[in-house]
């Protein structure tokens, strides 16, 4: 399963990553979750972990607030970034948001 979500923000540098990848720009971030384990990034600071995926709802904590995402959903302000989710694929040990 892979979700996409986007946190927007003047991105630089500032990322990091465990049970995670991260892959970001001048002005984005792309957050890859492996599924199955403790999945967690911070960009800027801003902590980013995978709570769980439901059909096409992803549910993430951000900045310490649960938010739940579909796809396809305007960007959600949440500790001073803007989350979208992406997509979500169903096969894979990844879940993937931008």
């Amino acid at each position: 399963m892979l979700a996409g979500l986007a946190l927007g923000a003047a991105v630089l540098a500032g990322c990091s990553s465990d049970g995670a990848s991260t892959d970001c720009g001048l002005d984005a971030c792309t957050v890859t979750f492996d599924r199955g384990v403790d999945a967690k990034a911070s960009i800027l600071g801003v902590d980013a972990k995978l709570i769980g995926v439901d059909g096409d709802k992803v549910t993430l904590e951000v900045a310490g607030e649960q938010l739940s995402l579909t796809v396809g959903q305007q960007a959600t302000e949440v500790g001073g970034l803007y989350a979208k989710l992406r997509q979500i694929r169903l096969f894979g040990n990844s879940t993937d948001f931008a």
